[in-house]
């Protein structure tokens, strides 16, 4: 294959999610390190006339910056396969399971991964503790959102209708799962192999959006404090669940780690973040000896399309 060198790359940021501004971060660094490299890199701030600027800055190959909706759900993914745009991450089936977390449990499910126990409610049913095959602790999530947008835990049946209205304010589709304590391991994908498990221990009560974006509100301890067999599984089943829903090249998978051993896989990133305080980088710089710069390069160098026609 031809290096990236040689291409004029379009690094895709911004977009229409309720995660533009991270992702902007993520594409300005991204941007930055494939320019130190030298490789002719432009920053794209992603908008509903994507098509067209890609055609009038000449792009031929993308890196996709993107978090959230319309950027890390096959949206994008499928606009560059009709351009013929090679482009990073996964392609439009991969991407959509990833970000349709009903979908993905499924998948998981059907390959034996371990998620927590739910159930799926859409905008006007009712939702009944009695109903639940759990109990209280709970946790209420959009079904279509990432960075933890829209997410809380329900400790109490007084607290159950904030965080419903909270969840639907981002979808008409949520789930409700069963609350599991363990440790918040993450383990990173690059080259469809892991590469580390990190374990985060947030200063709140769980990793939310804050946590995961402000500088001190969460200690990132690498490797993840598991025993060494346990770590080893944290691996392999980061490992399944990327493959059990079709990604390539490189994602984060977010694990709870309890304390009888079994790993619960929370969710598969194929866009995680790339700024100074993201995981993916961190994991590549600790656990595979890439710095920020080379890790860039790694996943610009396997741009690709997916769908061969």
């Amino acid at each position: 294959m031809a290096s990236m060198r040689t291409k004029r790359i379009g690094v895709l940021m911004g977009g229409l999610s309720a995660e533009r501004e991270v992702s902007l971060k993520s594409g300005a660094a991204v941007q930055q390190a494939l320019l130190d490299q030298g490789y002719e890199a432009v920053a794209i701030d992603v908008g509903r006339d994507l098509a067209g600027v890609l055609v009038s800055e000449r792009i031929e190959a993308a890196f996709i910056a993107l978090h959230g909706r319309y950027g890390e759900d096959g949206c994008v993914q499928g606009l560059l396969e009709l351009m013929r745009i090679p482009y990073t991450g996964s392609g439009v089936l991969a991407s959509a399971l990833a970000m349709h977390k009903l979908y993905s449990k499924q998948a998981f499910a059907a390959g034996g991964i371990l998620t927590a126990p739910f159930r799926p409610f859409r905008r006007g049913e009712q939702v009944r503790l009695a109903g639940l095959p759990f109990g209280l602790p709970l946790v209420v999530k959009p079904v279509q959102e990432g960075s933890s947008v829209g997410v809380s835990i329900v400790k109490e049946e007084s607290e159950l209708a904030t965080a419903l209205e909270l969840a639907f304010r981002h979808d008409d589709e949520i789930l409700v799962e069963q609350f599991v304590k363990g440790q918040e391991v993450q383990v990173g994908i690059l080259d469809d192999l892991p590469v580390g498990a990190i374990e985060i221990v947030p200063l709140k009560e769980f990793y939310d959006y804050e946590a995961k974006y402000t500088d001190g509100m969460a200690e990132h301890i690498f490797p993840a404090r598991l025993e060494a067999a346990l770590y080893e599984k944290a691996q392999r089943i980061g490992l399944a669940a990327h493959r059990a829903l079709g990604c390539s090249g490189y994602s984060r998978v977010d694990l709870l780690v309890t304390a009888g051993g079994e790993c619960y896989v929370l969710e598969v990133n194929t866009l995680p973040g790339m700024t100074a305080l993201s995981l993916l980088p961190e994991i590549a710089a600790k656990g595979a000896g890439l710095s920020f710069e080379a890790l860039v390069e790694r996943i610009i160098e396997s741009a690709a399309l997916k769908i061969n026609l």
